[in-house]
C-alpha cells in the first residue's frame, strides 16, 4: 500500500469522526416552572407538528395547548423512552451531525416530562410563539426553495385500488418521463397523491431505466439481462425527499423511464391511489460537477435472508467504493424482526471507523440519516463498507408476529429484508483533496476553538 493510500485511508477516519461531539445540553437549559405557552409549544413545533397536525400522518395534532393536554401521560412516556420522535441512531458512537436530526435533546426531554410532572400549565398565552405554517393538503415541500409553485417535472405511477381488506400489494408500473436531452437532477420528492392514499402507502422505490455509460452507476439486470433501472430515490413513513448538495446531482438521460415499486398496506376501505415523484433540474447549461448515486448495500451479501424459529441473527454484507466517495445519507430497510444495523468504513489501511448504528429499528418509521455538511464521511477508493444487520426472531420482538416459523427474504412484511439505502457523491481524486483540505482546516479550527 503506498504512503499516498495510507495518508488519505487515516486523514479520512479522521474526518469522518472528526466532528463527533458528545451529547450536550442545550443552551436553554430546563426552565423551573415550564408552561405549554413559553416552553412546550416551540419544541413541538420544531420536533413534532410535521406529523401531528389536522390530516397528516399521526393519530392526533399537537398544534395547540387543547389538543396536547389529554396526551400528557402518553406523551411522556414515548418522549422520555425516546420513541418519539422517531430517531433510532444510538447516540453514543459514529457521527452525530445530520442536517435533519428530528431527535430530542436531554434538556427538551427533561423539559416535557418536568412540565408534565407539575401539572401540565398552558401558561400566558402571550408567551405562545407564532402558529407555524404548514402547506395545506399535499403540497410541494421544496418548490418554495427553488422559487417556484411545483416540481419541473412530476412523473406519476398508473392508478392502483386498494381494496378493503385485500392483502399487502406491490405495484410495479413502468412510466415514460418524455425526456428528450440530458438533465441534472438537484432536488427529488416524492408523495402520495391524495391524503387518503398516505394511510395506505407503506413505502415506494423509483428506479431510473436508462442506458447507462457510467460505469459506477450501471444498472442491474434480472435473470433475463434486462435493464431493472438504477435506483433513483426511495419513499417510506419518515422521509419526505432528498436535496443534493451543491455542485452535486443525478443525471437523467433522453429516454429516461421511471420504474414504480410501491407497496400498499392494508386498509378498512378501497382506496385509488397513485405516486408523485416530483423531480427538481438545476438550469440548462448549469452542470453539477459530482454525480451521486443511490446504492442498495445489502447486509447479506446476497438478497437472500434466513432466519430460525426464536433466533437473534446477525449478518454482514460489503460494498468496495470504487472511486474516492462522500458518503451523504443512510437509511436502514428491514421489517419486523429487524432489530438493528451499522454502517461501517474499512479503510484501505485496515482501519475500521464506525460510521452510524441504529440500534433500536423500528419497521414503522424509515428513517434516512442526512449527514451534515462537515460530517459527512469522506472516503477514499478502495474502501470497504460493512452493513451489519441484527434481526429477533424471538417472542422478546413485540413487533415479531410469529417467532415459532422461518423467516425468508421477500416482499411482504412478514418476510424479511436486510439492506442500507446509501447515497454517495463520486469525487475525482483533485476534487477529493480539496474536501479533505477542507475539512481539515474546520476540524483545526474546532480544535483550537475549543482549547481556548
Amino acid at each position: 500500500m503506498t504512503a499516498m493510500w495510507k495518508h488519505l485511508g487515516i486523514f479520512s477516519a479522521v474526518c469522518a469522526i472528526g466532528l463527533v461531539t458528545p451529547l450536550a445540553a442545550g443552551a436553554a437549559g430546563v426552565p423551573d416552572k415550564p408552561t405549554f405557552a413559553k416552553d412546550i409549544a416551540p419544541i413541538f413545533q420544531e420536533k413534532c407538528e410535521a406529523c401531528h397536525r389536522t390530516d397528516s400522518i399521526a393519530p392526533m395534532p399537537l398544534t395547540s395547548y387543547e389538543e396536547a393536554r389529554p396526551w400528557a401521560r402518553s406523551i411522556k412516556a414515548r418522549v422520555a423512552d425516546r420513541q418519539m420522535p422517531p430517531w433510532h441512531l444510538d447516540k453514543t458512537v459514529g457521527i452525530q451531525e445530520f442536517k435533519n436530526d428530528r431527535s430530542l435533546s436531554d434538556d427538551q426531554i427533561a423539559t416535557i416530562v418536568k412540565w408534565i410532572d407539575q401539572g401540565a400549565i398552558k401558561g400566558d398565552p402571550k408567551d405562545l410563539p407564532p402558529a407555524k405554517v404548514w402547506l395545506d393538503g399535499q403540497g410541494w415541500n421544496y418548490a418554495k426553495i427553488f422559487g417556484q409553485t411545483e416540481p419541473d417535472l412530476i412523473v406519476r405511477s398508473t392508478p392502483f385500488t386498494q381494496k378493503a381488506g385485500a392483502n399487502d400489494t406491490w405495484w410495479k408500473p413502468v412510466v415514460e418521463t418524455g425526456l428528450t436531452e440530458p438533465r441534472w437532477v438537484r432536488a427529488l420528492e416524492i408523495r402520495p397523491a391524495t391524503v387518503k392514499g398516505r394511510k395506505i402507502t407503506h413505502h415506494a422505490v423509483e428506479r431510473l431505466i436508462q442506458e447507462e455509460t457510467d460505469p459506477l452507476a450501471v444498472n442491474p439486470t434480472d435473470p433475463n439481462g434486462n435493464n431493472i433501472g438504477g435506483t433513483f430515490m426511495e419513499w417510506a413513513v419518515g422521509k419526505q425527499g432528498e436535496i443534493m448538495r451543491p455542485n452535486s446531482g443525478k443525471l437523467m438521460l433522453p429516454g429516461a423511464k421511471i420504474g414504480f415499486d410501491v407497496h400498499y398496506s392494508a386498509t378498512n376501505e378501497d382506496v385509488t391511489d397513485n405516486v408523485e415523484l416530483g423531480i427538481y433540474f438545476y438550469p440548462k447549461g448549469q452542470e453539477p460537477k459530482f454525480r451521486q448515486v443511490l446504492h442498495s448495500m445489502s447486509a447479506t451479501n446476497s438478497a437472500e435472508v434466513d432466519i430460525p424459529p426464536n433466533t437473534l441473527k446477525a449478518t454482514q454484507g460489503f460494498f468496495v467504493l470504487r472511486e474516492n466517495a462522500r458518503v451523504e445519507s443512510y437509511q436502514p430497510h428491514m421489517h419486523l424482526r429487524g432489530k438493528a444495523m451499522s454502517l461501517e468504513a474499512i479503510l484501505p489501511t485496515g482501519q475500521v471507523v464506525m460510521l452510524s448504528y441504529v440500534d433500536h429499528f423500528n419497521f414503522n418509521w424509515h428513517n434516512s440519516y442526512v449527514y451534515a455538511d462537515d460530517a459527512a464521511p469522506l472516503l477514499p477508493r478502495g474502501t470497504i463498507i460493512k452493513t451489519t444487520a441484527w434481526h429477533d426472531n424471538t417472542a422478546a420482538n413485540k413487533s415479531n408476529p410469529d417467532p415459532n416459523v422461518w423467516v425468508g427474504h421477500g416482499d411482504r412484511t412478514v418476510d424479511e429484508m436486510a439492506h442500507a439505502w446509501v447515497n454517495v457523491t463520486y469525487l475525482k481524486d483533485e476534487y477529493y483533496k480539496v474536501e479533505l483540505d477542507a475539512r481539515k482546516a474546520k476540524i483545526t479550527a474546532n480544535t483550537q476553538q475549543q482549547q481556548q
